[in-house]
């Protein structure tokens, strides 16, 4: 089981621009996801899903945010990104989390294959918690 602590960046809508100058930094592997790519309305077609960048030593990731949801952040908005495969773990720390804080998504089986929420702690603090899936019984890997 695998469990792991990563940024997770959000950007009004120039995610695509950050992530390319944080590869050139970096190096590593950028990978780049739109919201067109998974089927998502209401949200630009070549706008930014999920973007990973990741070397040998560190591990970011990236979303382009709602439109005028910047107005909100006083700021640069940051989400602490838990992930992993170990299901009661990660279920346990995003209940503590939301104890005395706001779930701002309840985790569920999202269009990608893991489960996924959203909480902020009772410290305003926002936790995204994704739990890979587990492959289906006498399925390869």
């Amino acid at each position: 089981m695998t469990i792991s602590l990563s940024p997770y960046l959000n950007f009004a809508g120039n995610t695509r621009e950050a992530m390319n100058f944080y590869h050139d930094v970096f190096g590593g592997t950028l990978h780049i996801i739109t919201f067109a790519e998974f089927g998502v309305t209401g949200m630009p077609a070549d706008g930014v899903m999920h973007a990973a960048l990741t070397t040998d030593h560190l591990s970011i990731f990236a979303t382009d945010a709602q439109p005028g949801a910047e107005a909100s952040w006083n700021g640069t908005r940051v989400y602490l990104s838990l992930m992993g495969d170990d299901s009661g773990t990660l279920t346990d720390w995003f209940n503590r989390l939301a104890e005395g804080g706001r779930i701002g998504m309840p985790l569920e089986k999202q269009v990608w294959g893991d489960t996924y929420g959203l909480v902020a702690d009772r410290f305003g603090i926002e936790w995204m918690v994704n739990i890979a899936a587990t492959p289906a019984a006498g399925s390869a890997g």
